[in-house]
């Protein structure tokens, strides 16, 4: 399994706007061959960062979840409202159990 986690620096005031924008494509990613979880957190202590947290089964499924209309979709529609972005890949190699 891969995680991948994305951070995003959203304008301020916009949260509202970025959750409508993202709500389709999490519908969509949710049902989409190889993804595990696909969620999407408001950080509780920086109203301005968002955070997607996603579980993917291979990096072939990533790929294609990045060309998918609902994907491409939120990317138009949430370009104005993202500041920055941070975009973390973790393979099975570097996840080590407790």
């Amino acid at each position: 399994m891969i995680v991948l986690i994305a951070t995003l620096t959203i304008k301020s005031g916009s949260a509202e706007a970025v959750i409508a924008a993202a709500k389709p494509c999490i519908d969509g990613t949710r049902a989409e061959p190889g993804c595990v979880s696909y969620d999407l957190n408001h950080s509780v202590t920086d109203p301005d960062t968002m955070v997607f947290v996603e579980r993917w089964a291979s990096r072939e499924a990533i790929d294609a979840h990045m060309r998918m209309p609902h994907f491409l979709a939120w990317r138009e529609k949430a370009a104005g409202l993202i500041l920055d972005r941070k975009i973390e890949i973790i393979t099975p190699a570097e996840i080590t159990s407790l």
